[in-house]
């Protein structure tokens, strides 16, 4: 892709989280209820229970800030940085209602980090990348900021996941969007109208996105010297991950009939959740 193209991509990316900022944070009056939505979630709480404290930790395309508010509220210092200005007022807001010194947060452009060279010990950057236009060159830039012997922990959209959803995309397309019922999020009582707003128009109406299979994230490891350590799901037949998953344990990554297979099964498994894996490397001391 160009270097035009690249600016173009990131002028519309940016200009549709400025319209679609989320998730809010109208639903938290204390701490209290920030900290028990996140740990009702299996991997915020494995992050808050495994990442130690006093860490350093950048959240990279943070929108508006939850997951970097919750790891911050325990003594761990936070940078978040995203291309939304709308998301990161939300971020602030929050941040100054409630005093909180352990996250920052800035606008910044993953291609142009004004950040320090290896500074971050942990360095999380989910369903970011895959809206950039270059991943690997985000990915790139990000290992740079990373600290020798500090993780990168890297969510993307499965080509093989996404397939089913990329179906439903164009079905939407075709009927004119009388068959959103299709989609999982859209027919869960429990989920208010915004939500399922906000779902639908990230999911089905971004301007940008890029889909990857599991061996090319690990291509991109080993291009850039980190070491494999561990995926949300697990990537090697027989593997299953669990609540009492040690994140940052290292773990086989199988070979390519694992990868294959296990990323088929993610067609039925992983279609309601948008093809969604998550990929963690270490960076060698």
């Amino acid at each position: 892709m160009s270097k035009r193209d690249m600016q173009d991509v990131t002028q519309k990316v940016r200009a549709f989280y400025e319209t679609c900022s989320f998730p809010g944070y109208e639903e938290f009056e204390t701490l209290i209820d920030l900290r028990d939505k996140a740990q009702r979630g299996v991997y915020a709480k494995l992050l808050d229970e495994q990442l130690p404290l006093g860490c350093r930790i950048l959240d990279a395309g943070c929108g508006t800030g939850q997951l970097a508010i919750f790891l911050s509220t325990v003594g761990r210092m936070v940078a978040g940085i995203d291309l939304s200005l709308n998301s990161l007022r939300k971020a602030k807001e929050f941040k100054k209602r409630f005093q909180m010194k352990d996250v920052c947060f800035a606008q910044m452009n993953v291609f142009s980090l004004a950040l320090k060279e290896q500074v971050f010990d942990y360095i999380l950057s989910n369903g970011v990348l895959h809206h950039t236009g270059d991943a690997y060159r985000a990915f790139q830039n990000l290992c740079g900021v990373l600290k020798p012997g500090g993780f990168i922990v890297i969510g993307l959209y499965n080509t093989y996941g996404r397939f089913l959803l990329n179906l439903r995309r164009r079905i939407f397309q075709l009927t004119k969007n009388r068959l959103i019922w299709l989609d999982y999020f859209m027919r869960q009582k429990t989920l208010g109208d915004e939500k399922k707003h906000i779902w639908f128009l990230d999911q089905y109406c971004n301007p940008h996105e890029d889909t990857f299979t599991v061996d090319e994230v690990l291509s991109w490891f080993k291009q850039n010297g980190i070491n494999y350590i561990n995926s949300i799901p697990k990537i090697r037949l027989g593997d299953r991950f669990t609540s009492q998953e040690q994140l940052f344990e290292p773990q086989e990554p199988g070979g390519r009939p694992d990868h294959f297979l296990c990323q088929f099964g993610w067609v039925f498994t992983q279609g309601k959740e948008g093809g969604f894996f998550i990929t963690i490397g270490q960076k060698p001391h």
